[in-house]
This record gives C-alpha cells, sequence and structure tokens, in this order.
C-alpha cells in the first residue's frame, strides 16, 4: 500500500496513537505522521503509508489553526493541561486585542515552550522541565501569513484565532506572549488545525471511521496530488534505467527556471523523485 490518508486526529490522543492504530488495521509497519499535534489539540494530520513516508520532505508544511485563549492566567505548559502560575483580573478590549495582534504578524521571534519535544543536547525539553532542570532555549524566527480574531468573549475573557503560520510555529507560545503583550496572561484552551500543507480539514477522515483494510485502501490519496514539482512521465526504456539507480537526459525542455526536484511517473502511477542536473535526471529515491 502506497499513498497518503488526511486523518482528522482526535482530542486526546496522539499523534503516535494514531500511526499505532493504523498500524494495526493495515497490518503495515512502514506508517507516519507530518506534524505531531499536542494530545488536547485535534484536527488535520497527514498520515504517510508505506513507501510514502519517504516523500515527507517535498510536501507543504505550512499550517493553519483555530485557537482559543484564555486570557487572565498563565499556565506552566502555556495550555490548558499545565498548572496555573498567574492570574489577573485585568479586562482587555476589543481594541486593545487588535492592536497587540498587530505584534504576532509576518516574522516574529518566539520561545518554544518548554513543554515541547524539541530536543537540546540529546534531549527533549519536556524532560527538563519534568525533571525540575533549567535549560537555556533559544528564540526561533517563525513566520505568522494571517492571524485574525474570529470572536471576542469578554466575559469569558476568551478569544478565537485563526492562524496561517510556518512550520515549528508553537500557537501556544503565541497565547503565553500575547497575554503578556496586553498586560495580562494567557493560555491556550483548544487548538484545531484545519490545514497541514495541502491536505484540509473538511477533507478530513475520522479515525474511528478506519477500522479496517479495504477501508483504509479506499480512503488513500494519490501522492501525485500533493507534491509541487514538475511531473516527467518516463518511458519505458528510462523507466528500466531509473528503476536500476541510472541518470537519464532529460527528453523535452519545459522545465520551468529553478526547477531542481522532479515527480517521476510510469503509465501515470509515480515510481520516484528525481533531481534535475545538467539536463539530465539522477535517480533521487525511487520506489518501483
Amino acid at each position: 500500500m502506497f499513498g497518503f490518508l488526511n486523518i482528522y486526529k482526535p482530542k486526546g490522543k496522539t499523534s503516535h496513537d494514531v500511526v499505532a492504530v493504523l498500524r494495526k488495521v493495515t497490518g503495515i509497519k512502514q506508517i507516519g505522521h507530518t506534524g505531531t499535534l499536542d494530545p488536547f489539540a485535534e484536527g488535520v494530520l497527514p498520515i504517510c503509508i508505506g513507501k510514502s513516508t519517504r516523500l515527507i520532505e517535498y510536501l507543504n508544511d505550512d499550517k493553519a489553526y483555530v485557537g482559543t485563549i484564555k486570557l487572565g492566567e498563565a499556565t506552566t505548559t502555556f495550555d490548558i493541561e499545565g498548572d496555573v502560575t498567574n492570574t489577573s483580573d485585568k479586562i482587555v478590549s476589543l481594541e486593545d486585542i487588535e492592536l497587540g495582534l498587530q505584534k504576532f504578524r509576518g516574522n516574529i521571534v518566539q520561545v518554544p515552550p518548554i513543554y515541547s519535544a524539541i530536543k537540546i543536547n540529546g534531549k527533549k525539553l519536556y524532560e527538563y522541565a519534568r525533571n525540575g532542570e533549567e535549560v537555556k532555549i533559544e528564540p526561533r524566527l517563525v513566520t505568522v501569513d494571517e492571524l485574525k480574531l474570529l470572536n471576542y468573549n469578554k466575559e469569558k475573557k476568551s478569544l478565537e484565532l485563526f492562524i496561517s503560520c510556518s512550520k515549528g510555529t508553537y500557537i501556544r507560545s503565541i497565547a503565553n506572549d500575547l497575554g503578556k503583550e496586553l498586560g495580562t496572561y494567557g493560555h491556550l484552551i483548544k487548538l484545531v488545525r484545519v490545514k497541514a500543507g495541502d491536505f484540509t480539514v473538511n477533507d478530513s477522515i475520522q479515525l474511528d471511521a478506519l477500522n479496517d483494510i479495504e477501508t483504509v485502501k479506499e480512503k488513500i490519496l494519490n501522492p501525485i496530488k500533493f507534491l509541487h514539482n514538475t511531473i516527467y512521465e518516463l518511458n519505458s526504456e528510462e523507466y528500466k534505467q531509473i528503476s536500476h539507480g541510472a541518470s537519464i537526459k532529460a527528453q523535452y525542455n519545459n522545465f520551468t527556471a529553478g526547477t531542481k526536484f522532479i515527480t517521476l511517473t510510469y503509465k501515470g502511477n509515480i515510481v520516484g523523485i528525481g533531481e534535475l542536473l545538467s539536463g539530465f535526471i539522477k535517480s533521487k529515491k525511487i520506489f518501483c
């Protein structure tokens, strides 16, 4: 089996839980995902089955979320699962929120939460936190392409945001930092990933709907749709050469300037990824 699944990860399960369920249903060990979601979060989780796991690096990796932030409270984890560390009775105006959000658009620098899976010196940050150890966390440059206020409930001191951002952006850190920017505190109480690359929430499948291998086969997606490389259809001789790891001479010159990676197909099916070098296509990853 070869291809992608667009899974809706339910709240309370880890990304690894989803992979474990699919391994059990399909009997296939080679299954991976394209981006971890915290257990309390839910939403789009692209899954790669079989050799398609080798295509992860060629997928778009931008993300989009709808997140709900509770103002007036800070927590150890920057989300609802942590212990409350600070509180404030301040009521923030809608105008102040709109003004504060301006600081979080475009290229921004953020410090990842201490309770995260980022590794420093071979050890995950949350391991330092659980052991009560101090560690220096370097700030990171991330990009927030769109940040929009969807709703603000002044009585509940909660606001809902739509956030489109680059890979590696921590919405929990935005919640914490926005609270500080507004002269209060904040933490994330709900998070739904609505987009991961070209995978959207409207096309996602509930995990519990995939209870047998035949259903998985029906729902599996052709990787070609999600790869934005130029497609090169091989003839029988080229297919034979590529399948043995040899380079081939590109037979046409319709590649756009800057083309590097090419999706190789044979009889309409993806057989690998090639790299264009001086008019030749070199085998990069071959699946045949």
